[in-house]
Order: C-alpha cells, then structure tokens, then sequence
C-alpha cells in the first residue's frame, strides 16, 4: 500500500519588530536664527517643521503609523549645536501597543545640548495600553552653558481600562557631570507598592519638568509643594526638578504648564 508522507511547514521565526530612527540637528545660521541641516525620519517617525518663535527651529514629531508595538524599537536623536535653539513636540500621544511576540517594546530619546544652545523636549502623553511592555530612556547631554525645558508625560491605560507594564528612565548630564538618574516601573510586573500610598496612591497619571538653566547658580529655585500631589526639588546643579501625580492628563497638563511659566527661562517659556 502506498503511504504518503507528508511534514508540516517550518515553523517561521517570530516577526522582527520595527526599527526606525529619527535624526535632528540644529545649528544656528550666523544671522541670529537657527538652521536645520539634518531632519530625517524612518518609518512611524515622520519630521516636519513648523513656524518657530525668535532664534528658535520647530520641530513636529508625526507619527506615520501605529507603534511602538511589542518588539519595536525607536529611537530620537537630536543635537542642537553652539548657540542653537530647538522645540521638538509631538502631533498627537504615543501609544503602547502589545506586540505579537511578547517582547518589550523600546524607545529611546538622546539629547545633546551645546554650548550656549536651548532645546524644549515637550512631547504628548505616552498612553500605556493593556498588554503592552514599553522601556523608555531619555538620556540627556549638557554643556555647561545650555539651557533645558523637558516635559514627560504618562497615563495609566485609557479611558476604564487597566495600564501595562512600563519602565521609564531619566538621565541627564552636564559638563559631563551627572545632573540626574531616576528610573519608575509601573504597572503589571512592577515592584510591588507602585500603585499605593507611597507611590502613584492610585493616580493615573504622572509626570515631571526638568529645567536646567545655568541662572539658576545665581539665584536657585526653592523647594515647594505645588498643591496636594507636586513637589518642586532643586537638583545639585543649576536645575530644578518639578513632578506631579494627577487622575488624569488634563490635570496634569495643567500642573505642569503652571510650573513650566514659572521655572522656566522666558526664551524657553
């Protein structure tokens, strides 16, 4: 009797995920404004630039299609030269989105602020979705001349909706000098206490202000409470670190907008 013998397919190996780089470079043009010699994106990170303000180049972050999903990995780079200013902003939040081979999803911002250069980093919220797994670090270089404004801003899930897991790291540099190193893990899989009285004490919402501004050596912000759930904390530098808790992001925009006129240089503001 004949026999047919027949083999599954092989297997095929899980779905690499999306890699996509975003490239900024500011410099100033020698007639008081400032030029952008480098703005390229990849993928969902499309580049646009809009009307700035003075000396200042405006840089709108669009988002090109759905990520970061589990296994994707983006990245922002941008550099603002000597004498340079920058504001880089976002067209809408970022979404974290569960990805189908369970791995995390990455995405990473480096800064790099020049001598006499400012930068405005004031992204959308980043919205963690159920499911999802996203690390995200900002690491920040100064030199000791340049001037900072950094808003982040993350909320627990949507709308009725529980959050996923999402580590957050925040380093920043200056004069080569660490300046600070904070890390926040929130969500399923976090150490255990995120969520209570010393934590998030149930809030949806979190976000921080840095502002470094060299001004600050001559007459350094004080420690403040900014209502029930935001604190102002001067950092050993010429700095000054605002971080909030609200129930949602309205609330919490609000909160740091308000700390944002106060703290922060008015070529910044």
């Amino acid at each position: 009797m004949d026999r047919t013998v027949t083999s599954a397919p092989p297997a095929l190996p899980p779905a690499a995920g999306l890699r996509a780089t975003a490239r900024i470079h500011a410099a100033a043009d020698g007639r008081g404004g400032t030029s952008l010699p480098l703005l390229a994106g990849e993928g969902p990170l499309a580049l646009r630039r809009t009307r700035g303000s003075g000396a200042e180049a405006a840089v709108m972050l669009v988002g090109a299609m759905t990520a970061p999903l589990g296994g994707d990995h983006l990245t922002v780079e941008a550099t603002a030269g000597p004498g340079a200013h920058l504001s880089l902003a976002s067209a809408a939040a970022t979404l974290a989105l569960p990805g189908r081979s369970g791995e995390p999803a990455r995405y990473d911002v480096h800064l790099t602020l020049q001598d006499g250069a400012s930068v405005r980093w004031l992204p959308e919220p980043l919205v963690s979705v159920r499911g999802s797994d996203l690390r995200v670090r900002t690491q920040v270089r100064l030199a000791p001349t340049a001037r900072l404004l950094l808003r982040e801003e993350q909320v627990l899930g949507r709308s009725g909706e529980a959050a996923g897991l999402l580590c957050s790291r925040l380093t920043a540099t200056r004069g080569g000098r660490p300046l600070l190193d904070q890390e926040l893990t929130c969500g399923p899989g976090a150490p255990g206490g995120w969520d209570g009285p010393a934590g998030l004490a149930g809030h949806r919402a979190l976000g921080q202000l840095l502002v470094v501004d060299p001004a600050f050596e001559q007459a350094p912000p004080a420690a403040a409470v900014l209502g029930e759930f935001a604190a102002v904390t001067p950092l050993a530098g010429p700095a000054v670190l605002v971080t909030a808790l609200a129930p949602d992001a309205l609330r919490l925009r609000e909160l740091l907008d308000g700390a944002a006129r106060t703290y922060a240089p008015p070529q910044q503001a």
